[in-house]
């Protein structure tokens, strides 16, 4: 399995990037999983359902079973788990991009828009291995190690992600 993190600021448009790339990694035939962390928290198990009053009642984990698809709800107590824990309980596929977990290190593709007034990562991250900036190009110089890609061409992202030697194996 690969991972990939796709970094940036929010507002940047890395889960837009993501939505764009997919279909393209899938064409290619590619089996892809994301993990997506979610910073202020969400929203999945509301107060008054079925579920969130198993919580309530003190169970451990509760699994919700629908006609498309299943959830996993596991509350944790004082620390996050880690990214190896998570990725343990997914089914092996071929790639997994990883929204978020910034200070996490794998290899990381960078989405960055200077309208929002915040300076790119990769100067002080070694581990963003693309940026693609909007609009291109990248507002200072970048190094060799880090691949320039154009945030409108999701075809072209998607074929560097599938054909990099930049992107981490996972065991």
């Amino acid at each position: 399995m690969k991972l990939l993190g796709i970094a940036g600021w929010s507002g940047a448009g890395k889960t837009t990037l993501i939505e764009a790339v997919l279909p393209h990694l899938i064409a290619a035939g590619l089996r892809v999983s994301t993990i997506k962390h979610a910073h202020k928290g969400f929203e999945l198990d509301r107060p008054g359902k079925d579920s969130h009053r198993h919580q309530a009642a003190g169970a451990r984990e509760v699994l919700l079973l629908g006609d498309r698809g299943f959830a996993l709800l596991h509350p944790f107590a004082e620390t996050e788990p880690s990214l190896e824990s998570l990725l343990a309980r997914m089914e092996p596929v071929d790639l997994i991009l990883i929204e978020g977990f910034r200070d996490y290190p794998i290899p990381k593709l960078e989405v960055h828009r200077p309208s929002l007034g915040l300076a790119p990562l990769w100067p002080t991250r070694p581990e963003i291995v693309a940026a693609a900036p909007m609009p291109a190009p990248m507002p200072a110089p970048m190094p060799d190690r880090v691949a320039r890609l154009d945030l409108n061409l999701s075809s072209q992202i998607a074929a560097w992600i599938a054909t990099s030697s930049a992107i981490a194996d996972w065991n």
